[in-house]
This record gives structure tokens, C-alpha cells and sequence, in this order.
């Protein structure tokens, strides 16, 4: 695969990923953790999928500033002025404005591709192909491009896009709508309709035109950051931020941007994709032995037991009988045990009520 220097990426790596509780930590989030005892994070492996498509050099990480230091530790190869390091929380779209006024710096004519820094892609081949493929379009066009996949089950959990009208290009259509986690009778006549993909997060574009974009819609993030004194420097860019980044509304880069743009476009991708964000995604996503239990990377003797999932520290033997359709996850302080369900409020809701009752350690 030939790598162009035109080609950047972006990947988001700031979340704290709450609705994995307790595996995934405040201190220690999803994108950081080894998940599935196969020696590399989900960052790490999402550093990897990237570093085969374009240059190393061109691959930019956002994250909040106190997981600076973890990133720097998985990828000891990423230059420092490729690190974004948030002062504060505030979303995913000022993260992006800054990374993407980071790259026009450097290229003007850069096209880029923004990604989560968690998610499952069984194809790493057709990823490729894909994404080189959609960089070839927004490289010739002003349009944010965003990548999809057809739903495999009605999933209340995720994403979805609408297909409009074909734009000429082979498995591209105007996007009609952004739907975010509909409930489960949408989505299933979503499904049902054959118009509606799932939103993997990814989303492609060239710089210039990503830029006329956020100072349309965003215009008190990009003009902040457009005219940063002395240009977007390392040392200017922590000024800037010290400065400024707390004022920024917190917003996602969906609905900053993606929502609010005119031409906005999906791909219809087939590479084999998962949100690894709940725990009822990662249960759907992975291999099931013969009673439909997913154990991850843990040691479990179960008698009739059926459809849980199971994730426990090394070291630790759980013994389980007659459990069905259970979340079972253990993390230092904390065990859960919980119906699976759709049940991603439901985590928010236990991580919020043991914070304010119980502290910030358990959390």
C-alpha cells in the first residue's frame, strides 16, 4: 500500500470510557487497557492500523492532558509535536479544530481521515483499501466524508446514517440524516429499511475544506485557533489553550460539524466493524462458546450458565452457576454483576451513583 504524504490521520484518544465500568477506569481508560490479554491496547492497535495506511509522521493523537503520559509511554515512536494534550475536557470537536489547524500548518493541501481510538475491525485489508479510497474523494472535492457500514443486528447502542441520493461515486450517497442511539424499535425498523448504516465514528476530509466548516459552525473554536499568536506551535498551542480552551462549548465533532455541514457524504464500507464501547457490543462482536457465554481473557468454571460475558483480573477464578443473560466484570475495588440488556445508561448511572456515595476511587 503506498503511503502519501498528503495523508494524515487523527485519532481520538481523550474518552474516559464510562460505560465500560469497571474494567475501564477514570484513571486508567478503555483505549489504554489491553482488553483481550493480546499485548497490545486499543490505541496501540489502532496506532498500527493507521501506520500501514499513511507516514507514522502524519498520525496525530488527541487526549486529555492526564493520559498525556500513557500515550507517550504505549507509543514511544510519536513525536511530541504530534501529541494534542487537552487542557480540559471539552468533547471531541475543539480537539479536532485543533489538530486539524495542527496539520494545515504543515500541509495545506493535506486531505485527513479522524477516528475513534476503540473500535474492532475484522478487515484490516478492505479498511485499507477504503480509506485510501475515500482520501482519493475529499482529496478532489469540498465534502466531509464519513464512513459506514450496513447493521448487522438492530442495535440501540450505536450510530446510524441515512443514505440519500447516490453521488456518482461507487458506494457513496448524500447523507440524509444522523440518528445516535435510537431506541431498539428504531433501530430495528431502521435495519428493516435497508436505508440506514451504522456511524463508525470515522469521517474523512481535506483540511481546507474541514476548516471553512468549523468557522461556519464553529466559529469561536476555529478563530481562536486560526489566529493563535505565532502560529500553532507546541509552546503556543499550550499557551492558547491555558488561556482560552475552557471557554470553548463542549460539543462533539458530530454535532459541530458533521450535522451542520452542507456536504456531507457516507461510504458504504464492508470491512467488519464494532463500537468496542459497551459491554453489550463487545458481547455481540465476539466469539461465543457453546452456551453463548463470551469470557474475556479470564479464568471461569460455569455450570448452566448462558449468554454473559465475563471479564476478570489475572489471577482471579470466578465460579459461576446457573447465571443467564449477566454482565460479570471485575476491576481492583470493584466487582459487577448486572442484567446485560442494552445497558449502557444503566453503567452511567452505577458509576455516577458510586462517585458521589462511595468516591472518586471507585470510579
Amino acid at each position: 500500500m503506498e503511503k502519501r504524504n498528503k495523508d494524515y490521520c487523527v485519532i481520538l484518544a481523550g474518552g474516559k470510557g464510562r460505560r465500560l465500568w469497571p474494567s475501564s477506569r477514570d484513571s486508567y481508560p478503555k483505549q489504554f487497557i489491553d482488553f483481550f490479554g493480546i499485548g497490545r491496547s486499543q490505541l496501540q492497535i489502532t496506532y498500527d492500523r493507521f501506520a500501514n495506511i499513511l507516514p507514522k509522521e502524519n498520525i496525530i493523537i488527541t487526549t486529555n492532558k492526564e493520559y498525556a503520559d500513557k500515550v507517550r509511554l504505549q507509543l514511544p515512536g510519536l513525536a511530541e509535536e504530534n501529541l494534542i494534550a487537552e487542557p480540559i475536557s471539552r468533547n471531541t470537536a475543539p480537539s479536532v479544530a485543533w489538530a486539524v489547524a495542527t496539520i494545515a500548518k504543515r500541509n495545506p493541501e493535506a486531505v485527513v481521515v479522524v477516528t475513534p481510538s476503540d473500535q474492532f475491525v475484522l478487515n484490516d485489508d478492505a479498511f485499507g483499501k477504503n480509506v485510501q479510497e475515500g482520501l482519493d474523494v475529499v482529496g478532489e472535492r469540498k465534502a466531509i466524508l464519513a464512513m459506514g457500514v450496513k447493521p448487522s443486528r438492530p442495535e440501540p447502542g450505536y450510530g446510524y446514517i441515512q443514505m440519500g441520493e447516490p453521488s456518482g461515486v461507487q458506494d457513496i450517497y448524500k447523507v440524509m440524516s444522523f440518528t445516535e442511539k435510537p431506541e431498539r424499535d428504531f433501530a430495528n425498523m431502521f435495519m428493516q429499511s435497508g436505508e440506514f448504516l451504522w456511524n463508525t465514528g470515522l469521517f474523512l476530509a481535506n483540511v481546507g475544506y474541514l476548516r471553512q466548516c468549523f468557522y461556519k459552525v464553529y466559529p469561536e473554536v476555529a478563530n481562536a485557533i486560526g489566529t493563535m499568536e505565532g502560529g500553532v506551535t507546541l509552546d503556543n498551542a499550550l499557551k492558547f489553550c491555558k488561556q482560552s480552551y475552557g471557554s470553548f462549548p463542549n460539543l462533539s465533532i458530530d454535532y459541530a460539524v458533521l450535522e451542520h455541514c452542507p456536504d456531507v457524504y457516507v461510504m458504504k464500507c464492508d470491512f467488519g466493524w464494532a463500537d468496542l464501547g459497551t459491554w453489550h457490543s463487545i458481547y455481540e462482536c465476539l466469539s461465543r462458546n457453546s452456551n453463548d457465554n463470551v469470557v474475556i481473557d479470564s479464568t471461569v468454571m460455569m455450570e448452566n450458565c448462558k449468554d454473559n460475558v465475563i471479564k476478570l483480573p489475572k489471577g482471579k477464578l470466578a465460579v459461576l452457576n446457573g447465571l443467564e443473560g449477566f454482565i460479570v466484570a471485575e476491576k481492583d475495588n470493584v466487582l459487577l454483576i448486572c442484567k446485560k440488556g442494552d445497558t449502557s445508561g444503566q453503567i452511567r448511572k452505577y458509576v455516577n451513583e458510586a462517585q458521589l456515595k462511595y468516591g472518586e476511587e471507585f470510579v
